[in-house]
C-alpha cells in the first residue's frame, strides 16, 4: 500500500523541476532568438555595406550637380520594386537633400529619411547610421545611410542602401519555432527524468513510511526492510525506539501489577478480619475494604489497556468475539434472557487485544441482557479508513439522559437490587478511551437504552 504522502510529494517535485525548467527555457529561448536576430542583422547590414562601397567607387560627378553611377552588377537593382534599392543624396541645410541618383528598382520614388538625418551622419564617427522605413510596395526596409566625399567632389553625398527585411524576420521566426520545439522536448525529457529519478529516489522513504504505518495499524512490531545507507539510521533507531517503548511500558505494567498485588493483601487481611467482627466499624471497614479493591482492579485494567494500546502489535477480529460472547450470554440466559442479534463484517479488525475487545464487548452486552426484555441487537461497522463503531441496543426500560452519564461513574449503580459492582461502564468507557475512542449512552430505535463505542481499527 502506497503512503498517502508519497504521491503528493512527487507531484510538488515535479511541479517546481516543470516549473524551474520552464522558465529557464523560455529564458534560454529568447536570449537565443535575440542573439540570432542581432546577428542576423549584422549580417545584413554588412551586405548593406558592401553595396554602399560598390556605389562609392562606381560613382562619377558631374557637372550641374548630376551624379553618374556606372553599372554594379547587382540585378535586383535594376529590377522594379524588387526589394533591393540604392539612392544618393546631397544634403542641404533645413531640407532632406537634392536626389542626385537612384536605383532604377525605385522607379520615380525616393527613399524616405528621417529628419536631421545629416546632422546625425557628422555626429557618428564612423558616418554610419542604419534606420527602418517602409518601402515602395508597403514592405518594410532597413537603410543603412553612410556620409562619403567622393574624388573629384568636395561637397559630402549622403549614400542610402536598403533592403526588404522580410526575409531576416522570416529566418528569426523560424530560429525561435524550431528553438521552442527543441526546447519543449528537451524539458519534456528533463522533467520525465526528474519524475524517474524522484520516484527511484524516494522509493526507499515510501517504503519506510508504509513499514511505519504497518507498525501503527498494529501489522508488524518492527521494521524488517534494508534501507540505503542514508535512511539505515533512522531505521535502526526507530527500531530501537521500538524496544524502548516496550520495555518502558513492560516495567510500568510491572509496576502497576505489582503496586495492585500489594494493595490487595493488605486489602484481604482487612476483609477477613472484619468479617469476623460485628456491629457498624466492621460493615464499614468490610464495604470500603470491597471499593478500594474494586478500584484496584479498575486501574489495573486500565493500565493495561494504555499500556497495550501504546505498544501496538495486536489486532483483534471483531466477529470472532462477538460470536463468542453471544454464544456464552446464550448459554447463561437461555430460557430467560432477550434473544442477541448480531452483525460485523468478517474483515472488521480491532487494533488492540482481544482481551480488551471481550472486556468491553461483554461488558456492554451482558448490560443490555441484563435489563433488555426480549431483544438485543448488536452491529459493528468501519467508520472512517481508520475507526469502528460498535453498537449495542437493548428494548429495556432504559435511562434517562441526567442518568446516562450518572451511570458511567465508577462505581455507579442506579438501581441498587441489581447485582455488580458498577463498574462495567466505567471499564468500557476508561478502556474506549485508553485506545483514543469513546462510550456513548443515548436512546435505543428499540425503545430501551443504545451503547455506541467508538474503537480504532486496524487495516487488513
Amino acid at each position: 500500500m502506497t503512503a498517502s504522502p508519497g504521491p503528493s510529494l512527487v507531484r510538488r517535485l515535479v511541479l517546481l523541476a516543470a516549473v524551474g525548467l520552464t522558465a529557464v527555457l523560455a529564458a534560454a529561448t529568447l536570449l537565443l532568438g535575440l542573439l540570432f536576430e542581432q546577428a542576423a542583422l549584422r549580417r545584413f547590414d554588412q551586405g548593406l555595406a558592401d553595396l554602399t562601397d560598390s556605389l562609392a567607387a562606381a560613382a562619377q560627378p558631374a557637372a550641374g550637380n548630376v551624379l553618374t553611377v556606372r553599372d554594379l552588377g547587382d540585378l535586383r537593382t535594376l529590377r522594379v520594386y524588387s526589394g533591393r534599392y540604392w539612392q544618393v543624396l546631397r544634403p542641404r541645410t533645413g531640407g532632406v537633400g537634392t536626389v542626385l541618383a537612384r536605383s532604377r528598382s525605385l522607379w520615380d520614388l525616393d527613399l524616405s529619411t528621417p529628419a536631421g538625418l545629416a546632422q546625425r551622419l557628422e555626429a557618428q564617427p564612423a558616418g554610419t547610421v542604419s534606420y527602418e522605413v517602409p518601402g515602395p510596395s508597403g514592405q518594410k526596409l532597413r537603410v543603412r545611410a553612410t556620409r562619403l566625399v567622393l574624388p573629384g567632389d568636395p561637397a559630402p553625398v549622403i549614400v542610402l542602401a536598403a533592403e526588404d527585411r522580410r526575409p531576416v524576420d522570416a529566418d528569426v521566426r523560424g530560429f525561435f519555432a524550431a528553438t521552442s520545439v527543441v526546447f519543449v522536448l528537451l524539458a519534456a525529457g528533463l522533467v520525465a527524468a526528474v519524475v524517474v529519478q524522484v520516484r527511484l529516489g524516494l522509493r526507499p522513504l515510501f517504503a519506510l513510511s508504509d513499514e511505519v504505518a504497518d507498525l501503527r495499524s498494529g501489522r508488524a512490531e518492527s521494521l524488517l526492510r534494508t534501507y540505503p545507507r542514508e535512511l539505515r539510521p533512522l531505521a535502526d533507531q526507530l527500531n530501537a525506539l521500538m524496544r524502548h517503548n516496550r520495555d518502558t511500558l513492560e516495567r510500568q505494567r510491572a509496576h502497576v501489577g505489582n503496586l495492585a498485588h500489594a494493595l490487595k493483601t493488605p486489602l484481604a487481611v482487612l476483609t477477613t478480619a472484619a468479617s469476623r467482627e460485628t456491629g457498624a466499624l466492621a460493615d464499614m471497614v468490610s464495604q470500603q475494604a470491597g471499593v478500594m479493591e474494586r478500584q484496584v482492579d479498575h486501574h489495573l485494567r486500565r493500565a493495561r489497556a494504555a499500556a497495550r494500546h501504546a505498544g501496538a502489535g495486536q489486532s483483534t477480529g471483531v466477529a470472532a468475539v462477538l460470536d463468542e460472547i453471544a454464544r456464552t450470554l446464550g448459554r447463561l440466559y437461555a430460557g430467560k434472557g432477550p434473544r442477541i442479534d448480531w452483525d460485523a463484517p468478517e474483515e472488521l479488525v480491532f487494533l488492540g487485544e482481544r482481551q480488551d475487545m471481550l472486556e468491553m464487548a461483554g461488558n456492554l452486552l451482558e448490560n443490555a441482557c441484563k435489563w433488555g426484555r426480549s431483544r438485543v441487537r448488536v452491529f459493528a461497522e468501519a467508520v472512517g479508513t481508520d475507526r469502528l463503531s460498535l453498537t449495542i441496543d437493548d428494548d429495556g426500560p432504559g435511562l434517562a439522559p441526567a442518568e446516562r452519564e450518572a451511570a458511567m461513574a465508577r462505581g455507579a449503580r442506579l438501581d441498587e437490587s441489581a447485582p455488580g459492582s458498577g463498574l462495567g461502564l466505567s471499564i468500557v468507557r476508561d478502556l474506549a478511551r485508553a485506545y483514543g475512542g469513546d462510550l456513548q449512552l443515548s436512546e435505543s430505535p428499540l425503545g430501551g437504552l443504545r451503547a455506541r463505542v467508538d474503537l480504532p481499527r486496524a487495516l487488513t
